[in-house]
């Protein structure tokens, strides 16, 4: 698997799965966990995809080690102020139940 290394250090996979338009119907989680099945390590989302809580349940339920996956969400466009953007990022991580 190719990585990207970030400015910090951090290395993020260069191939994700993309989870847009993917509903949450029980579709999100079924895919996310079949994408990790076959060796993606990177899932992305967003807070209007409306399928976080399907992510981070797939995730869990992986057996992969948190610390192996790298999940990328992004914010409301309204939350981009300092205090909305916590606002959004401690509701997404709490829908994706991770830290």
């Amino acid at each position: 698997m190719e990585f990207f290394t970030l400015n910090d250090g951090n290395k993020i996979p260069a191939v994700g799965f993309g989870t847009f338009q993917i509903p949450a119907d029980g579709s999100t989680y079924k895919a996310v966990k079949k994408a990790l099945e076959l060796g993606i390590r990177h899932i992305d989302t967003a807070a209007a995809y409306f399928n976080e809580a399907e992510v981070g349940q797939a995730v869990k339920d992986s057996g992969i080690k948190r610390d192996d996956v790298w999940i990328t969400s992004k914010l409301w466009l309204q939350d981009y102020k300092y205090a909305e953007a916590q606002k959004g990022i401690d509701i997404s991580l709490k829908k994706l139940g991770t830290d």
